[in-house]
């Protein structure tokens, strides 16, 4: 052996207890558990509840993109068509970002003061910093954290989506990228936060099970104040203006009834018996509001129309949204048969006699089939279904329904100030004449 191999041999030798402890300390690194956040528990896999949420979560993306797309694009007239999908898929875009970048830590994040913590998150998990395959929030520490922050980004998705059938066919667009950012950073999220996160109104003993406040009565609110403070449409209750195509309405709504059942079924966490019973209350509600809307539409206009029976089903879906994990399927169909004819009302009546334009009833269904459904949840939850609803009151729920209203209704006029004095709100007259397909996107349905 040469003299250079001998002195390359000692070294090597030398050399290896430094290697060995460096390659056992890198394994017992990645062994050890992650640093945990507040919120934060250590990853114990439930396969079965993963592949579910993994699917519910599909699911409720279906709602948006095509559902709520398609359901509001056959409402609208031919010309408005285009811009009225887009404006979804511009709100999914957006809101899967502001998600991403801070929405997740403001809605499910532990604040580390105490005084903040009942009404906001944290900034810890700002752009999911924190967060690893290792991580699971609290709430369900059998599903890995990013499907959690998935599942939920798809109800922050559609909250927003849901208001914009509130101001169909006059909004500018730029308008409505830049409310759609600061009504899910500054409205969605608290909102999320109160009733989800760890705030003030889960701990009062609120019920929501998937969003009756937090979206439905959210976004309707909301909807409400933007079709108010807009101002109704050029034309509006002195022309006819008729849905222009009611079968794409009829297969927006058959996909958000689909959607839905991940919705409120995959509320429940995992793949187990309240599972099961979210789904079929969430199938029988829809299925009886649709009957009763049908009932008072043949009352007064002695004809049954494919647009009511379809608004009739969503109004089901939205007012068992809050109940659906808490009742058991006779007060599911109750719940539906009071929505079908209070929702008509809301829709048609009410905004009617107020002469407000809400265009595409985001308020009229969401608004109000969300606080029936809430209010309702007080009467009907029951612990036979759900031990959580040990206490339930109509009392708490009232309370989280005022906070909600109040809260959405102001951050969402202070938002639409800012956006009027940036971007601006409403397109001008002549685009609305010519409508907003070839005004602001250059696009058009062929004749």
């Amino acid at each position: 052996m040469s003299r250079t191999t001998k002195r390359l041999t000692g070294a090597a030798a030398l050399l290896l207890p430094t290697l060995c402890l460096m390659t056992a300390g890198a394994a017992n690194a990645q062994d050890a558990a992650p640093a945990l956040l507040g919120h934060q528990a250590a990853l114990e896999l439930d396969s079965a509840g993963a592949s579910w949420l993994g699917t519910s979560t599909a699911l409720v993306l279906l709602m948006t993109l095509p559902g709520l797309a398609l359901f509001y694009g056959g409402m609208v007239r031919k010309k408005n068509v285009i811009a009225t999908i887009t404006q979804s898929v511009g709100v999914f875009a957006v809101v899967s970002l502001v998600w991403f970048i801070a929405g997740y830590s403001f809605a499910f994040g532990a604040n580390g003061n105490a005084a903040l913590q009942p009404f906001i998150g944290s900034l810890d998990m700002l752009f999911l910093n924190g967060v690893s395959l290792k991580t699971a929030n609290a709430l369900l520490p059998g599903i890995p954290e990013f499907l959690f922050i998935s599942f939920q980004m798809t109800f922050a998705i559609i909250t927003p989506a849901l208001i914009t059938g509130a101001f169909a066919e006059r909004f500018k667009y730029s308008a409505l990228l830049l409310f759609t950012a600061l009504w899910s950073l500054l409205v969605y999220a608290p909102i999320c936060h109160w009733v989800w996160g760890g705030g003030f109104l889960g701990s009062a003993g609120v019920l929501d099970f998937a969003g009756g406040a937090v979206v439905h009565v959210n976004s309707g609110v909301a909807g409400l104040v933007c079709a108010i403070f807009l101002g109704r449409r050029k034309g509006y209750g002195t022309e006819v203006i008729t849905a222009h195509n009611p079968v794409l309405t009829m297969i927006g709504a058959s996909l958000l009834l689909v959607g839905w059942i991940g919705f409120n079924a995959g509320s429940a966490g995992a793949a187990n018996d309240l599972m099961g019973v979210a789904l079929l209350n969430t199938v029988l509600a829809a299925a009886a509001a649709a009957l009763t809307w049908k009932i008072v539409e043949y009352i007064e206009k002695k004809k049954v129309s494919l647009i009511g029976m379809l608004s009739g089903v969503v109004a089901g879906l939205v007012a068992i949204t809050p109940a659906a994990g808490f009742v058991d399927p006779k007060g599911a169909v109750i719940i539906g048969l009071i929505a079908g004819p209070a929702c008509y009302a809301s829709s048609v009546w009410i905004k009617k006699l107020l002469r407000y334009d809400d265009s595409l009833d985001a308020f009229g269904i969401h608004g109000a089939g969300g606080l029936i459904g809430a209010l309702l949840t007080g009467v009907f939850a029951t612990t036979a279904i759900n031990s959580l609803s040990e206490g339930a009151n109509v009392g708490a729920q009232a309370l989280g329904l005022l906070w909600t209203i109040v809260y959405s209704a102001v951050g969402t006029l202070i938002i639409l100030f800012i956006c009027k004095f940036t971007t601006g709100l409403r397109v001008s007259e002549a685009e609305e004449a010519a409508g907003l397909d070839t005004s602001l996107h250059g696009e058009a349905l062929e004749h």
